[in-house]
């Protein structure tokens, strides 16, 4: 298995781009927060669905990733997302990516997103495909 602190932990420009703080990567869970800026909002000034999607998407991959052997990658094959409640701008949405299955050629992951108060926002099931990688 690759060192997870050097490649799960080097994130892609567009969780840099996000304002994504990644807070810890095991092979078993991945948290990260996202404080939510009036950038990140929809018209009715809340976290935009997008947003909080690509998140998930993004604590998906970096959790395969802390998976992979050397000379792997990953890509999304599916991604199903739930919403319950809105994140105002202003507060952090918190995520929290455990497997629900780590196979050989494929794993998913649940992502839980949470705001400050605790209350949960969404829930998003991913299955991402792993690959190998061509010399």
């Amino acid at each position: 298995m690759t060192d997870v602190n050097e490649t799960a932990f080097n994130q892609p420009a567009f969780a840099q781009f996000l304002g994504i703080k990644i807070t810890h990567v095991s092979p078993e869970r991945v948290t990260a927060e996202l404080p939510v800026r009036a950038d990140l909002n929809n018209r009715f000034n809340i976290m935009h669905g997008g947003a909080i999607m690509a998140l998930a998407d993004n604590l998906g991959g970096t959790a395969t990733t802390a998976n992979l052997k050397d000379g792997q990658s990953t890509t999304t094959i599916e991604s199903k997302t739930n919403f319950f409640a809105a994140v105002p701008i202003g507060d952090i949405a918190y995520a929290e990516c455990t497997p629900l299955h780590r196979g050989r050629t494929t794993m998913v992951w649940q992502t839980r997103i949470t705001r400050g108060d605790g209350k949960l926002c969404a829930l998003v099931t991913q299955t991402q495909l792993v690959l190998e990688r061509k010399k």
